[in-house]
């Protein structure tokens, strides 16, 4: 039980359901990345904000020396009112709307990812008529699968993500043929929540053929971007807090044949915050069922739609309970079947009134709740401010 980990009297004050960021392990976990990832020469890391964008995470993470990696003009605004330089901020997505564009152009940020050919025509003309030069890598679909959730897998043919292999010089051409955008890299990612680090090899090698192709071409890449996807441990977040960071990145450091000046740029999200964040809910109801029994809880999947979305799981905890274990299936109050986060799973026993601990849900958590039901958001509390 993660009770003693948990200002339980502090946070029975607090009107659930919260979001409760251990901001000492995210500092940790901070630590952690930039000691091994500072122990390869031209690795630089961004943070995807798109896993948590909570302003007070942000900043702590900003003042770690992170980059930021956005997918939208709302995280790219985010980051710069946290604070992350414009020259280490990137621009991924498929789907990028002009005033998004003109917003990084503006911040002269450091690089659009490009995902199709009309998307670079479109930054070529809207750098042209502010007069500037937009720094494009191009995002490629490398076809490499990944042992993960179908849902959260990018790097596949069939996905809707980056430009076809066979697609590559083509559009390097093109860009050299357009006067108000210049090509400095290649952008991959295959997909999120892996563990296998061959899942990497198979990207390391992949990518070790395109530049052997391209310099063939006399086409010299300055920036290599691998995207993110290390996954973290949901089963165990008190015994496995923190990323195995030391294999990621050795794995790119001894797989991928980084060219003399090459720079190596990953993008890492639900790897940094995951695990230092918690959903704190209280218990409504016990309901005995005839066939089992729930604990009905104020927090639902509005609050956390993964287990709903994904069927992910999350380790769920008392925090007020040292009592025997039974079994529960723990769901929430809205009105949807779906609204379940876990079943026939053990708690110490379990009364109204106590607060429940929804585990590693510092990704995607709070940046994905809504007000269906006419639900109010969840509010973030950093474990140093409470």
């Amino acid at each position: 039980m993660a009770k003693g980990l948990f200002p339980v009297d502090k946070l029975k004050s607090i009107q659930t359901p919260f979001y409760y960021y251990d901001t000492e392990l995210l500092r940790q976990t901070l630590r952690k990345i930039n000691e091994e990832a500072n122990k390869h020469e031209g690795f630089v890391v961004h943070y995807a904000i798109k896993a948590n964008a909570n302003p007070k995470i942000l900043r702590i993470i900003r003042e770690a020396g992170l980059g930021a990696d956005c997918v939208s003009g709302g995280e790219i605004d985010a980051s710069m009112k946290a604070g992350f330089p414009s020259g280490k901020i990137v621009f991924a997505g498929v789907g990028k709307s002009d005033w998004e564009i003109n917003l990084g152009l503006d911040y002269d940020i450091f690089c659009f990812n490009v995902e199709s050919i009309p998307e670079l025509e479109v930054i070529n003309e809207l750098a042209a008529a502010k007069g500037k030069t937009a720094r494009v890598a191009f995002r490629l679909n490398p076809n490499v699968g990944a042992h993960t959730h179908a849902n959260i897998t990018t790097g596949l043919a069939e996905n809707k993500f980056g430009i076809a292999m066979q697609d590559m010089e083509k559009v390097i051409e093109e860009a050299e043929h357009l006067a108000n955008v210049k090509f400095v890299g290649l952008h991959f990612h295959i997909g999120s929540q892996i563990l296998d680090m061959g899942d990497f090899e198979a990207l390391c090698n992949r990518v070790n053929e395109l530049q052997d192709q391209l310099e063939k071409h006399h086409i010299r890449v300055e920036h290599i971007n691998v995207g993110g996807g290390l996954g973290i441990d949901y089963e165990h977040p008190n015994r496995l807090s923190i990323p195995d960071f030391k294999a990621y990145f050795d794995t790119y450091a001894k797989k991928l044949k980084l060219r003399s000046g090459q720079t190596l740029h990953f993008e890492l999200g639900r790897a940094v915050v995951a695990q230092c964040g918690s959903l704190i809910t209280k218990t409504l109801y016990i309901k005995e069922g005839a066939l089992k029994k729930f604990a009905i809880v104020d927090a639902g999947f509005t609050d956390l739609i993964r287990p709903a979305l994904y069927q992910a799981y999350h380790k769920i905890e008392n925090i007020m309970s040292e009592e025997t274990k039974e079994a529960y299936d723990v769901v929430g109050p809205i009105c949807e079947s779906t609204d379940v986060f876990a079943k026939q799973i053990d708690l110490n026993k379990t009364k109204r009134g106590d607060l429940l601990a929804i585990r590693s849900a510092g990704a995607y958590g709070e940046i994905m709740a809504s007000q269906y039901n006419c639900r109010k958001l969840p509010i973030g509390y950093m474990s140093d401010e409470i």
